[in-house]
């Protein structure tokens, strides 16, 4: 019987740098949805602004403009220095809505994979 021997796999064409970023924002904001209106809130929103704007500059190198304005305007939404005050369904839908744009543009955004020097 013929062994089969293990062959080097290409390496993926794509990398998503906004991946994990998205994805410990998203959670940030589920968790998130529990501490509104609570004293840590304040801290739910340093995480969220600060995730949003990582993940705005992955977009702008990714040329992926739409996505830059998406994420600063959670970045302002969510400001803790200057915070807005919603009521708490409103806060509840915007985590929400700001969890899957958090997960949607750590899927979508992506770069070309620079070929390695041989």
């Amino acid at each position: 019987m013929a062994s089969r021997t293990a062959r080097p796999t290409d390496p993926p064409l794509r990398q998503r740098n906004a991946l994990a970023p998205g994805i410990l924002g998203a959670a940030t904001l589920v968790a998130g949805m529990a501490l509104i209106g609570g004293d840590v809130a304040v801290v739910v929103s340093f995480i969220v602004t600060i995730l949003a704007l990582i993940i705005a500059w992955f977009a702008v190198q990714a040329r992926q403009w739409w996505w830059a304005v998406v994420m600063a305007a959670i970045a302002i939404v969510w400001n803790p220095v200057v915070p807005f005050s919603f009521a708490a369904p409103i806060w509840l839908t915007a985590h929400v809505i700001a969890a899957a744009a958090f997960l949607a543009a750590g899927a979508l955004i992506w770069t070309e994979r620079s070929e390695p020097a041989p």
